[in-house]
């Protein structure tokens, strides 16, 4: 069956491809079928990515799968939280976030970096699904003084995994597809769908 992807990100859709393998899906991006970006809206992580969901299906008639994910620091009260993707503005690149993030915390000392990474799975049969399917993944963390790693993408070279001693960005990707919020949102929705 195919399932559009409601996202263009290539590492999140190389993620989703290897997670859900064998599962008879074959899953597609949004930008195959040149689906227009949607304002996420939502105040929540569940309602951002039901309305991407929502979005995809209905330009593409398909089941869709999005997600919304996003790093929270205690100190800042949970942000960047749903606004992780434009944390420094609506066109803000990846650098652009980790560089005010950085700013934004140069003064808190090691006990006050605690983090986590936020991931909700939202999959759709149809554009008017009732009842999605929902998958939840937490990452608890630490934000490093400095990017380290060329791997992964968004905060990962930030986001210091304590029993690893090295940042997201550092791990190959299987471990990371083992730790990290969304493998343990994508097992779950693996799970749901199997049933």
């Amino acid at each position: 069956m195919d399932v559009v992807l409601a996202s263009g990100n290539a590492g999140k859709l190389r993620e989703f491809a290897q997670m859900l393998a064998g599962l008879d899906l074959q899953i597609r991006p949004q930008s195959a079928f040149a689906v227009p970006p949607v304002a996420e809206t939502g105040t929540t992580f569940v309602e951002n990515a039901i309305i991407k969901a929502r979005h995809a299906s209905r330009h593409t008639r398909l089941p869709a799968i999005a997600d919304d994910s996003g790093l929270m620091v205690a100190a800042l009260g949970g942000a960047p939280g749903v606004y992780s993707a434009r944390y420094a503005g609506d066109s803000a690149s990846d650098e652009d976030n980790r560089r005010r993030l950085l700013t934004v915390m140069h003064a808190l000392d090691d006990s006050a970096r605690a983090c986590r990474f936020i991931c909700v799975l939202a999959f759709l049969r149809s554009a008017d699904d009732p009842l999605p399917l929902l998958a939840t993944g937490v990452w608890e963390g630490q934000l490093a003084r400095v990017p380290r790693g060329g791997n992964g993408f968004g905060y990962d070279p930030l986001f210091l995994v304590a029993a690893h001693q090295c940042t997201a960005a550092e791990l190959t990707g299987v471990m990371k597809n083992q730790l990290s919020h969304r493998g343990q949102a994508l097992r779950a929705l693996r799970a749901a769908l199997a049933a």
